[in-house]
């Protein structure tokens, strides 16, 4: 544990010199106005039909919904971390050594970021105490209960909608070219705890954000460091290196190789 804290401050030393943390300002203005709208426009009629009306689309939503357990997420990265590191220490060659790291800095930049986002939106849905819509005959939309002990009082900020957050976040940032679809299949999971009547609106709108966010701060944190993100100079962290999806095959291998690929001969 000594020899790798003395790696990092190392590491640390040698990227003092990072860009400043760039302008979250009008993104945050943006995240408020939208929890805000949320808040004003629907959050009343959500709660008000979830009461009256019986919800057909709740199987649907309970089949999506388990998608923002974080369990799941904390415990593949755990096992692939230690894996990748157990290749790092056994694989003879550096090129299998150097995948192997950069397999570990990604499962540590998942479970960082899905661990911390995570226990501080529940450490916040307790301190801020929010009625879930099932009491929104009984309490309204507006009855804060900090620190109530019982999860009918933890609505807000959405605990299922940080953690998909977190996560659709570190796959846009490690496979830029997919952010758009990241967003839509975020915004559809987040929206599920909504069908199922466990949140409102404004609930899944500031979890989605302050996941993503939580990881964007964690990719910086990493970046400052030199795993696996830079800087610009605007401030957001990028990939130092693109990060494949999947393996090149060596087609040549095959009993029947495709045309134009020349057939491996045995020795």
């Amino acid at each position: 544990m000594k020899r790798t804290i003395d790696k990092l401050k190392l590491r640390r030393e040698r990227y003092r010199l990072s860009p400043p943390l760039p302008r979250l300002w009008a993104f945050a203005f943006v995240t408020v106005n939208l929890i805000l709208i949320a808040l004003v426009l629907l959050d009343a009629p959500v709660g008000s039909y979830g009461v009256h009306t019986p919800n057909a689309l709740r199987p649907l939503g309970r089949l999506m919904t388990d998608f923002g357990s974080s369990g799941w997420i904390l415990f593949a990265s755990v096992i692939l971390f230690f894996e990748a590191l157990a290749v790092v220490r056994l694989a003879p060659g550096l090129k299998s050594r150097f995948q192997a790291m950069l397999v570990s800095h990604v499962a540590a930049f998942m479970f960082i970021s899905v661990a911390g986002s995570g226990l501080l939106a529940n450490l916040l849905k307790r301190a801020i105490g929010r009625a879930r819509p099932g009491l929104y005959e009984e309490w309204g939309m507006f009855s804060l209960h900090p620190f109530a002990g019982s999860s009918r009082f933890e609505s807000f900020p959405s605990g299922h909608a940080t953690t998909v957050g977190a996560i659709f976040m570190v796959i846009a940032l490690l496979f830029p070219r997919y952010r758009l679809h990241m967003l839509i299949g975020a915004l559809w999971l987040g929206f599920s705890r909504v069908i199922v009547e466990a949140h409102y609106p404004s609930d899944v709108i500031a979890g989605l954000a302050f996941g993503a966010w939580f990881t964007i701060l964690a990719a910086i944190v990493f970046a400052r460091y030199g795993l696996l993100f830079r800087q610009e100079l605007d401030g957001w962290p990028v990939l130092r290196r693109p990060v494949p999806l999947v393996g090149r095959p060596d087609w040549s291998l095959l009993p029947f190789p495709p045309r134009g690929v020349p057939a491996k001969r045995g020795d």
